[in-house]
């Protein structure tokens, strides 16, 4: 087997058990706030910086094909966020500048918080009023060196580097909350499809 083979099978492995690792009652939390969100015609902003920033323009891409009345930071044609909008924060350290700032704007704007992190704990985590926590990886190689070779060592640790494992389950996780809203808001991918740029 090569070892990009065996790689990419290590990855999946190490994806498939992060999400068997999220709380059930987490994700429920989450899809019911969202419903809520739309159906009380309130904005979802999306934040996050990097690779999670292009999960999440993903994940807000597909929410606009639900009607959802969503933005991502950064945008210039992003809205004031105000009293009973969400503003979904995605960070795997959960102590990233951009995103942590967000969400202390968020709050004080009145905006719902739901973080998207690895650690509850962290200063994101802490201030969200609703999370999902997505595990990651648990720390950093100690050197080098060490990145190849504690598969020997016993030492498990996803091998995709700084955050790969948790921006790719975040994005499998994120498309399979998707799947959810459309049986939840009774959408089918016709009527996603009709929402679907047509000049691109």
């Amino acid at each position: 087997m090569n070892s990009v083979k065996e790689s990419s099978i290590e990855i999946l492995d190490s994806i498939r058990s992060a999400l068997e690792a999220i709380d059930p009652s987490q994700v429920e939390d989450m899809l019911n706030t969202l419903v809520i969100t739309k159906a009380r015609g309130n904005k979802v902003l999306i934040v996050g910086v990097g690779r999670s920033g292009l999960v999440g323009r993903a994940f807000a891409m597909r929410l606009m094909h639900l009607g959802f009345d969503v933005y991502v930071l950064g945008e210039t044609i992003t809205p004031a966020m105000g009293k009973g909008d969400l503003v979904i924060v995605i960070s795997g350290s959960g102590s990233t500048t951009i995103p942590v700032t967000a969400a202390a704007i968020a709050k004080k704007a009145n905006a719902k918080v739901l973080a998207i992190t690895s650690f509850p704990d962290s200063s994101l985590g802490k201030m969200a009023e609703k999370i999902v926590v997505i595990r990651g990886r648990r720390r950093e190689p100690r050197e080098v060196d060490e990145y190849f070779s504690r598969q020997l060592l016993g030492e498990h640790e996803p091998l995709a580097p700084l955050g790969t494992i948790f921006e790719d389950t975040c994005m499998i996780f994120l498309d399979a909350v998707v799947v959810e809203l459309m049986k939840r808001l009774e959408t089918s991918e016709a009527e996603m499809r009709a929402k679907h740029a047509t000049i691109e």
